[in-house]
């Protein structure tokens, strides 16, 4: 908390350039027009005044919260295709809330059982006037729903994303579970109704740690 008390005159600033770079490093600028990046930086004010009294998140450092949040969730935007998304487990809204900012044409439903980050996530979604975002307060196993898409980070393992959210999944649609390493063990402990499609690297500027997608589709 020390440090972030440090950075509160200047955070912004360095904050905004910060992502900015990580941005262009990724090559999403196109993706990321001024419009977006304004509302990316605004939810990040956000999360930075809520965190104080709600602990959203275990990140204090305003700049660490651009690195492990902002820029780990646009990494998987060249992943993400057409049809309604679910993000599991959002916690802050990460990846998903990050997600719908920039794709405004794309359904997206953020779902956690915590009150706090829901209530949140409902007050950024108003203050930043996003349309396309529907927020739940529920367990995935309670949530009913068809998706195309359904994201998570924060799952502990594939077999229970799979078990948990196997009924919220559209025909032909697909898992899309962010990690560190890829796991062996749990693509090896896969549920038969699943089968794994790919395991792109993730491009995440200023991350010291593996990142991959793991991205899932149903079994034929």
């Amino acid at each position: 908390m020390a440090k972030s008390q440090r950075l509160a005159a200047d955070w912004p600033a360095q904050a905004e350039r910060r992502l900015r770079e990580g941005i262009a490093q990724m090559e999403l600028s196109a993706e990321v027009g001024p419009d977006v990046l304004a509302r990316l930086l605004a939810y990040l004010a956000g999360l930075v005044k809520w965190n104080q009294a709600f602990n959203l998140t275990a990140i204090r450092d305003p700049l660490e919260m651009v690195d492990k949040h902002l820029l780990d969730s646009l990494s998987i935007l060249p992943h993400v295709g057409e049809g309604a998304l679910i993000d599991i487990g959002t916690g802050a809204g990460l990846p998903g809330f990050i997600i719908a900012l920039v794709r405004p044409d794309l359904p997206v439903t953020l779902l956690d059982s915590n009150g706090k980050k829901t209530r949140f996530l409902k007050q950024m979604a108003a203050e930043l006037d996003v349309a396309n975002v529907t927020v739940v307060t529920a367990r995935c196993e309670e949530h009913e729903g068809s998706y195309a898409q359904i994201s998570s980070r924060a799952f502990a393992s594939l077999a229970d994303m799979v078990d948990g959210t196997g009924h919220l999944l559209a025909p032909g649609g697909r898992w899309l579970a962010m990690k560190g390493h890829v796991p062996a063990d749990e693509l090896a402990a896969l549920p038969p109704v699943a089968a794994l499609e790919k395991t792109p690297a993730l491009r995440v500027p200023f991350a010291a740690d593996a990142r991959h997608l793991i991205v899932l589709r149903p079994a034929q």
